[in-house]
C-alpha cells in the first residue's frame, strides 16, 4: 500500500484574513482506494501559507510510502533541515498526515485506532465543558459572573462533573504581567459563586492564557486556593518551565499546561521540571496520535494526568467538509 495524494481543506468563520478563526483538514488518498482523513492544528500562518506548507511536507516525505510507517515519517519530517527540535507548524502539519495514515491503518485492519496501539481501557471517559454565559441579547459575556453561575448550574443539570471558566483577563502579546487586584478580586469571585452553585458535584477548572508573570501568578492562587480548583492553566507563559515549577511549588492547586506546547521533548521538559501535574496535549498539535501516545506514556511515569486540549474543529466541522460518516474513528 502507497499513499498517492494529499487534499487539503480549509474551513474559516469569519474568514481568516480579517481575524477569524480557521480549520485545516487533510485528506490522504492510497493505490488500494483508502483514504484517511487527519486535522492540522498551526494557527501561526495565513491557512493558505499552511497548505503550501502541507503540500511539501507531503510531498518530501509521505508521497509514494506506506502509511504503516508512521514512526520513519515523523522522524523525517522532525529532523527536515537540519532541525530535529519542535517546531509547531511543522508538527501540527505532520499531526495532520500522521492521524490521516492511522486513519487509512484502521480502516485496512478492519479496527479501531486505539485497538492498534494497546486497546481499549476505558468505555466512558470524564470531560468538561467551558462556560458560555448568554446575556439577553444572546451573545457571549465572560465577564458577568451572574450569568457565568447560571451557566454553570444548566452544564451540572446536562451532567458535567467540571465547568471551565477564565475571568482573569484577555490573553496578551506582552505576557506574562502583574494582575492587578481588581482582576484578582474578580477571579476569586467568580470561583466563589461558581463553587456555591454547583457545590462538589462539579470540578472548577481555572483557565488563564500565560498572562502572569510567576510572583502573579502565585499572588493569584492564594486568592483561589480556598475554593479548591482542579487546576490552574497555563499560569505563565510557556516557554521557561522553570517559572512555572516555581508557581506549582507555591500553591496546592495542580497546574495544567500543554496546548502551546508540541512533541514528547517539551513535555518531558514540563514533567522534568515540575511544572504541571495535568497535561493538555492537542493531537492536531503535538506530532500525531503516536506521538501522543509517547507523551502519555512520559505522563504515567511521572504520575501525571491528561486531560487532552481540544481546541481543533474535529468533532463539528469536519462532517460539513466531507458529508461523510465514518467508520473508525481516528482518536
Amino acid at each position: 500500500m502507497k499513499v498517492t495524494s494529499c487534499e487539503t481543506h480549509i474551513v474559516a468563520t469569519p474568514p481568516p484574513h480579517v481575524g477569524g478563526m480557521y480549520w485545516i483538514f487533510v485528506r490522504l488518498h492510497t493505490d488500494c482506494g483508502i483514504e484517511g482523513i487527519g486535522e492540522v492544528y498551526a494557527a501561526t500562518f495565513h491557512p493558505e501559507v499552511v497548505s503550501k506548507a502541507i503540500d511539501d511536507v507531503f510531498d518530501r516525505y509521505l508521497k509514494g510510502h506506506d502509511p504503516h510507517h508512521v514512526e520513519r515519517f515523523f522522524r523525517e519530517a522532525y529532523s527536515s533541515g537540519f532541525t530535529q527540535r519542535p517546531d509547531l507548524t511543522m508538527m501540527g502539519i505532520v499531526s495532520g498526515l500522521e492521524m490521516a495514515c492511522w486513519d487509512i491503518i484502521g480502516k485496512a485492519a478492519d479496527k479501531p485506532v486505539y485497538e492498534l496501539i494497546g486497546g481499549k481501557i476505558h468505555d466512558k471517559l470524564r470531560c468538561y465543558t467551558y462556560l458560555y454565559p448568554l446575556d439577553r441579547d444572546g451573545s457571549y459575556n465572560y465577564d458577568n459572573v451572574e450569568l457565568a453561575v447560571e451557566a454553570a448550574i444548566i452544564a451540572k443539570e446536562q451532567g458535567f462533573t467540571a465547568v471551565k471558566f477564565d475571568p482573569a483577563g484577555p490573553y496578551s502579546v506582552y505576557s506574562g504581567y502583574m494582575l492587578s487586584l481588581e482582576a484578582m478580586e474578580k477571579s476569586a469571585t467568580f470561583c466563589k459563586r461558581v463553587r456555591e452553585a454547583v457545590g462538589n458535584s462539579c470540578d472548577l477548572l481555572f483557565g488563564t492564557h500565560g498572562q502572569m508573570a510567576p510572583a502573579s501568578a502565585i499572588r493569584l492562587a492564594k486568592y483561589l486556593e480556598p475554593f479548591d480548583p482542579m487546576w490552574f492553566e497555563e499560569p505563565v507563559p510557556p516557554g521557561q518551565n522553570e517559572a512555572m515549577g516555581r508557581v506549582a511549588a507555591k500553591t496546592t492547586i495542580p497546574v495544567a499546561t500543554g496546548e502551546r506546547l508540541t512533541t514528547k521533548y517539551e513535555f518531558h521538559d514540563v514533567l522534568k521540571n515540575g511544572a504541571a501535574s495535568i497535561l493538555q496535549m492537542n493531537l492536531g498539535r503535538v506530532g500525531g496520535i503516536l506521538e501522543g501516545k509517547k507523551i502519555a506514556g512520559i505522563a504515567e511515569a511521572y504520575y501525571a494526568q491528561i486531560a487532552p486540549h481540544l481546541y481543533n474543529g474535529y468533532q463539528w466541522v469536519l462532517p460539513q467538509v466531507f458529508s461523510l460518516q465514518r467508520q473508525h474513528q481516528t482518536s
